[in-house]
């Protein structure tokens, strides 16, 4: 199983988006693919089709047995999507109170590591779709992962906050004694914008060694994919965004194996 982690403190940046992205050509491949979502607003759950307000269970039952994870309760709260091979363990608001509930309990960081072991030949890939803010939640995430994949819009204020990301990257790092490798990847970019190619350029200057050498251009068939229910790929394989994706997923093995050599050496 490979654990990939997509995740920004910023919000509105490509998170789930490519979380599907990916996850729908890994499934075309023939790939058993399972997507988690973390975060409270459940965006990925209503990408296809479920209410996150309305979920009588969710990955938020993960987190109420004190620490420990059920035997068999994990693959209990696994949902279909409209794609073969891709599966969804879906979020719901609940999660939200998780911080104020969870205080003093012990082993609340490693919830969804130990939930994937469970899994661990079920699936080939699972994609953690995360909560833009710092807690158990993103902690649960990093911890579970393999490699980071960090989404950054090519616009000034996004890549301000690249540098939150990362600097919370180091400190959870430190405290998990987990050195995780990452890759940027630039998003929603515009070719026609001045804006978007500064940025772009002051990316590949300033993050030269773990940025994504392309970009995710902006589509709009990612929004009617989302609004059909449907894979960018399933919905309209021809875009430019899913060409895009289906060239970052052919580089990614690539970029970790490079990430962790430099890690490692």
């Amino acid at each position: 199983m490979r654990i990939w982690a997509v995740a920004n403190q910023k919000g509105g940046v490509g998170k789930t988006t490519t979380v599907v992205a990916l996850g729908g050509l890994l499934a075309e491949q023939g790939k058993r693919v399972l997507m988690v979502d973390l975060d409270p607003h459940g965006s990925l759950t209503s990408w296809f089709g479920y209410d996150p307000d309305s979920l009588s269970h969710s990955v938020f039952d993960l987190f109420q047995h004190q620490g420990k994870v059920p035997d068999g309760l994990p693959a209990q709260l696994i949902t279909d999507t409209s794609s073969d091979n891709l599966s969804l363990l879906p979020a719901s608001t609940a999660l939200a109170t998780l911080e104020r509930k969870m205080v003093g309990v012990e082993g609340m960081g490693l919830i969804i590591s130990r939930s994937l072991a469970q899994l661990w030949d079920d699936f080939d890939y699972v994609l953690l779709d995360n909560t833009p803010s710092l807690g158990v939640l993103m902690v649960n995430a990093l911890a579970a992962a393999q490699h980071l994949i960090i989404p950054v819009q090519t616009e000034f204020l996004a890549i301000k906050g690249l540098e939150r990301m990362l600097h919370t990257l180091q400190m959870i790092m430190r405290s998990q004694k987990n050195n995780l490798s990452y890759t940027i990847v630039p998003t929603l970019f515009d070719r026609r914008t001045q804006a978007s190619v500064k940025s772009l350029n002051q990316l590949r200057k300033s993050h030269q060694d773990t940025l994504w050498r392309f970009a995710i251009p902006v589509d709009t068939r990612f929004r009617d994919a989302s609004q059909a229910g449907l894979t960018p790929s399933a919905y309209d394989p021809d875009t430019h965004g899913v060409r895009a994706y289906a060239r970052l997923l052919k580089d990614l093995p690539e970029l970790i194996s490079a990430r962790t050599e430099r890690r490692d050496g």
